[in-house]
């Protein structure tokens, strides 16, 4: 087993943060890759962020109303294999 840090993903147009406006999975839910992870919104649009992996969902940064930065860790995943050492 590994541990996989997922960062929040370039949304595009020069979209620098998101506000979190909903997590669609709790710390200890089994997650599978591309199902639902949260909400965001930008000034420009609210954008569903998927899962990039499949795994355990181990921490979540961020509660719903906070800023997370383009590139922040916002969640950990415990997957098979070996993870990304973070």
């Amino acid at each position: 087993m590994g541990l996989h840090s997922f960062r929040l993903p370039d949304i595009g147009e020069g979209v620098v943060e998101g506000e979190v406006v909903e997590w669609f999975v709790a710390v200890g839910d089994a997650i599978v890759e591309d199902q639902p992870l949260l909400s965001v919104m930008t000034d420009k649009a609210t954008v569903e962020i998927p899962s990039p992996v499949t795994g355990t969902v181990t921490h979540l940064s961020g509660d719903v109303g906070d800023i997370l930065p383009v590139g922040e860790v916002c969640a950990q995943f415990e997957i098979d294999g070996d993870g990304d050492g973070s």
